[in-house]
């Protein structure tokens, strides 16, 4: 059953403050944080935060607002299981990387002291354990069995997701990590790395695509102002697993592929031999002319 307050169209606005609780938490956090503690994490005259870090975590609680609340969330929650695919992709492919893109150096390691903390981003953030942590959460989350429960539970929906997007940026972690000391891959590793998590939801997503019953139970059930059957539902669900999550993670790989290929042709410009470079070489090795002690005597 549709709770009432949601109605019958999926269109009634509907508020959700724990979510907006959860957008100030995240703002009024990174902004204390920035301001209070940042100072003394890093040298005199180097900056706190640049603008475009600013943007991109304000971009990424964005994004993670946008799916959370209305009108995603209610509809995907209580009529559309592709919404709800569409809102697993928000959090986990684009507002989890864009928060941690906003994050500064200094605050991952300020984040990453705590003795608690430590083990999470020594060892659960390696390329192997991170992808292994996100894609079990992700076919978990998308069992049936544990579906049809969340959709029933709010709370248990809610943990869901906090379990999606903290799988999400650990998967995230040592591809966009820029402190030395914790894990990170080199540049060609990245690539594969992400290639990969582009093939392995494939598998959950062939299932949804052409499974020939509908495999979640309560969209069955649900009332269907959409045109839109409860076997398409889903088929159009594995499609975005398959097809839209594909091209955001391959968006990644040309944008890393090319950054790659431009610094190499940098480097490779760099170490080219041109005349400016000899003549300079000369006149730095060329012993300097001096004058003789005694001018010669003139001639007769």
């Amino acid at each position: 059953m549709t709770p009432a307050h949601v109605g019958a169209s999926g269109w009634e606005w509907h508020p959700h403050p724990d979510v907006w609780l959860l957008v100030v938490l995240l703002v009024a956090g990174y902004w204390l944080v920035v301001t209070r503690i940042g100072p003394s994490q890093v040298r005199r005259f180097e900056p706190v935060v640049t603008r475009r870090q600013v943007m991109l975590y304000g971009a990424g609680v964005l994004a993670l607002w946008v799916h959370a609340d209305w009108p995603v969330h209610d509809i995907g929650e209580h009529f559309l299981f592709s919404v709800h695919m569409a809102q697993h992709i928000g959090f986990t492919l684009i507002a989890a990387p864009l928060i941690f893109l906003g994050l500064p150096p200094w605050l991952v390691r300020w984040m990453a002291r705590p003795r608690g903390l430590r083990f999470v981003f020594t060892k659960l953030t390696r390329p192997l354990p991170a992808a292994v942590v996100f894609n079990t959460a992700i076919v978990f989350t998308h069992w049936p069995t544990v579906v049809n429960a969340a959709l029933r539970n709010h709370p248990l929906h809610s943990a869901l997701h906090v379990l999606i997007f903290s799988s999400a940026l650990l998967m995230w972690f040592p591809v966009l990590n820029r402190v030395p000391e914790l894990p990170r891959m080199s540049q060609g590793m990245r690539l594969v790395y992400v290639f990969l998590q582009s093939v392995i939801p494939t598998i959950p997503a062939s299932f949804l695509t052409f499974g020939s019953g509908v495999l979640y139970e309560f969209y069955a059930d649900v009332p269907r102002p959409f045109p839109i059957s409860a076997l398409d539902d889903q088929q159009l669900a594995g499609a975005l697993m398959k097809v839209y999550a594909g091209l955001l993670l391959w968006g990644v790989i040309a944008v890393a592929f090319f950054r790659w290929y431009a610094r190499d042709q940098r480097n490779e410009i760099d170490d080219v031999l041109t005349w400016d470079d000899v003549e300079r070489e000369m006149a730095r090795t060329e012993p300097a002319h001096t004058e003789p002690a005694h001018p010669a005597p003139p001639a007769p």
